[in-house]
């Protein structure tokens, strides 16, 4: 299922639970894990009830299940899907038009 349609701390909470689940199908304690990641287990507790996790600390997590590959470049460059995203020069971007108040009411001027 796409994570588009979730927000940011809706997206955590689901790593969250990928990570329990995964935790459990080895039947690994919440403090084994933490171990083998090198984190407290108060921190792990705490990110598998909220999601909340430093960046590090979540790939140490991934490390311990043996799942960085997954992790590594989640930013790569994107694939062009048109000849026009090919162009180097772009789209012409404009400033919008902007609105002032004058005396007479709203006025809205090109920039």
């Amino acid at each position: 299922m796409s994570l588009i349609l979730y927000t940011p701390k809706e997206i955590a909470i689901r790593i969250a639970a990928r990570v329990r689940a995964d935790r459990l199908g080895r039947q690994w304690t919440q403090a084994q894990l933490a171990e083998r990641a090198g984190i407290s287990l108060p921190t792990y507790r705490l990110f598998e009830r909220t999601g909340q996790i430093s960046l590090e600390r979540l790939l140490s997590i991934a490390g311990a299940l043996g799942r960085t590959g997954e992790w590594e470049d989640p930013f790569r460059e994107r694939v062009a899907q048109s000849l026009d995203e090919l162009d180097p020069t772009g789209p012409v971007r404009r400033r919008g038009a902007r609105t002032r108040l004058t005396r007479r009411g709203l006025k809205r001027e090109d920039r």
